[in-house]
């Protein structure tokens, strides 16, 4: 299966889970696409004991399976450069990869 994630928001327990539901999917044998939409860029920001989001980017990106992307436009207005855990992407991309998914959540 391919499954895309679209996080759209800083919240640390909202995408600690996203990030949770993504690994499993890739231990699962699953395709599993990020992608970081408005406040979603900032993701890592809010990574805290209770909510290791670090910890669980490093285990997503072990994976030849798991890939990120990130709206530029969204990091050009919160001043944000790209990077491997928010690299640079935009609309067009984020078009395609709902449109090549089996399935689409959204946090």
């Amino acid at each position: 299966m391919k499954l895309a994630i679209i996080l759209s928001t800083n919240n640390a327990e909202k995408n600690w889970n996203a990030l949770r539901l993504g690994n499993l999917a890739l231990k699962n044998g699953d395709n599993v696409s990020i992608f970081l939409l408005g406040e979603g860029v900032e993701y890592l920001k809010f990574s805290s004991d209770k909510f290791d989001i670090q910890k669980q980017i490093d285990t997503f990106l072990e994976s030849e399976k798991g890939e990120i992307l990130a709206c530029e436009t969204c990091m050009v207005i919160r001043y944000q450069k790209g990077d491997k855990t928010c690299p640079v992407s935009d609309m067009k991309e984020l078009y395609n990869l709902i449109r090549g998914s089996d399935k689409v959540v959204t946090f």
